[in-house]
C-alpha cells in the first residue's frame, strides 16, 4: 500500500480529531501542520513531532503533501484549500463550506474548472456517517416509512461568554459568518435537507437572547424549512440551555414515527403504526474531540480517502455543502443580519 502524506492546515479545537484519525488508518502519514498563531503551532508541533508552517504554500513546497486537511476558522476555509487544489493537492475541509455564500461559490467554481482526474474536495459533514442517520436515510428511500407528513428538529445546547472570549472569532460575521446555526446547528440543518430531498424555501428568524454582551451573531433560532412535496420541518435552536440536550430529529410518517437522537448516547427509535418498536444504538467511540461533534469523523476521513482514486467526485464536496450554508443565510437575511 503507498502511503498518502498529509498535511493539516490550522491546529485548533477540532484538528485534534484529523490528527487522531491520520495517526489511527493504515496508510496515511502526518507530514507537516501549519497556522498562522505561533502558540498554536508550537502546540502542534510538539504533540505531533512534525515540522510546522507558517502558511499552506509554506507547508506545501517544503513536505509536498498528497493532501491537506483544512481545520482553521471558518473565514480561512477557502483560501488554503484553493492553493492546496492549484498545487495539485486533494483537500478535506471542515464544515462550514465557508463563512459567506460568494466564499463558498469560490470553491465551487474552482472545483469546477478541475478535469477529470484532478484533485477532489469534501466537507466534513460526519454525521451522514452516522449508524442512525444512514439507517433512515435508507428507510426513507425504500419507502418503507410511508409518506413524510412533517418534521420537527432541534440543537438545544449551552455555552458560555468564556466559550466566545476565548476565541472571538466565534461570535463575530467577519470570523464565523454566523452563530449558532452555522456553528453547532449546521450539521442538523445538513441533515434534515439530506434526509427530506432539499430545502427550497426557508422561513424563520435568528436572535441573540443571552450573549447580546459578547457576541454580535445569533445564539437562538427557530424555523420553518419547505421540502419537496409539501413537507416542512419545525426547527428549533439555541445556546441559552443550562445543559446540552441530545440533538434530535424526527419524522411523523405515514407507517411509523421515527426519532433520531444524536451524540454518542444517541439512536434511532422507530415507532411503528401497527404498534413494534424498533431500536438501534449509535456507535461509541474514544476520542479527544467534544462528544457533541458525534462519533463519525474517521469513518468520513477513511471513505475521502479510500475514493480519491475513483473517478467522480467525493459524494459530499462543496456543492452539497452549498445547501445547509444556503439556509442558514436565507434565516440570516429574513432576520435582517448577518455580513
Amino acid at each position: 500500500m503507498t502511503t498518502r502524506r498529509i498535511g493539516l492546515i490550522g491546529c485548533g479545537d477540532v484538528s485534534v480529531v484529523h490528527i487522531e484519525a491520520i495517526r489511527d488508518i493504515e496508510g496515511l502519514e502526518l507530514v507537516g501542520v501549519a497556522d498562522t498563531d505561533p502558540e498554536a503551532l508550537a502546540r502542534a508541533t510538539a504533540a505531533t513531532g512534525v515540522p510546522g508552517f507558517a502558511s499552506t504554500q509554506e507547508l506545501i513546497d517544503a513536505v509536498g503533501p498528497d493532501a491537506v486537511h483544512v481545520t482553521t476558522p471558518h473565514h480561512q476555509h477557502i483560501g488554503p484549500s484553493l492553493t492546496a487544489l492549484e498545487a495539485g493537492v486533494h483537500v478535506l475541509q471542515e464544515k462550514p463550506l465557508a463563512h459567506t455564500l460568494d466564499e463558498g461559490r469560490r470553491l465551487v467554481d474552482a472545483l469546477a474548472r478541475i478535469p477529470a482526474g484532478g484533485p477532489k474536495v469534501g466537507i466534513c459533514f460526519q454525521n451522514r456517517y452516522n449508524l442512525a442517520s444512514r439507517r433512515l436515510h435508507e428507510m426513507l428511500g425504500s419507502g418503507e416509512l410511508g409518506a413524510v407528513r412533517g418534521a420537527w428538529a432541534s440543537v438545544v445546547w449551552t455555552r458560555s461568554a468564556e466559550y466566545y472570549r476565548a476565541k472571538p472569532w466565534r461570535g463575530t460575521w467577519e470570523g464565523s459568518g454566523g452563530g449558532l446555526l452555522i456553528n453547532q446547528a449546521i450539521h442538523t440543518l445538513d441533515l434534515v435537507q439530506w434526509l427530506l430531498g432539499g430545502v427550497e424555501r426557508t422561513d424563520g428568524h435568528v436572535a441573540t437572547r443571552k450573549y447580546a454582551d459578547v457576541i454580535e451573531v445569533e445564539d437562538t433560532a427557530d424555523l420553518l424549512l419547505h421540502h419537496p412535496g409539501g413537507i416542512t420541518t419545525s426547527f428549533y435552536a439555541t445556546l441559552t440551555a443550562p445543559q446540552h440536550r441530545p440533538v434530535e430529529i424526527e419524522l411523523d410518517c405515514e407507517n411509523a414515527y421515527v426519532i433520531l437522537h444524536g451524540g454518542t448516547d444517541g439512536g434511532l427509535t422507530i415507532r411503528w403504526a401497527d404498534g413494534r418498536v424498533e431500536t438501534l444504538a449509535e456507535r461509541s467511540v474514544t476520542s479527544g474531540g467534544r462528544s457533541y461533534w458525534g462519533v463519525s469523523h474517521e469513518l468520513l476521513i477513511r471513505d475521502f480517502h479510500e475514493r480519491i482514486e475513483d473517478p467522480e467526485p467525493f459524494w459530499i464536496g462543496p456543492g452539497e455543502a452549498m445547501a445547509s450554508l444556503e439556509i442558514l443565510k436565507e434565516a440570516y437575511r429574513l432576520s435582517g443580519v448577518g455580513g
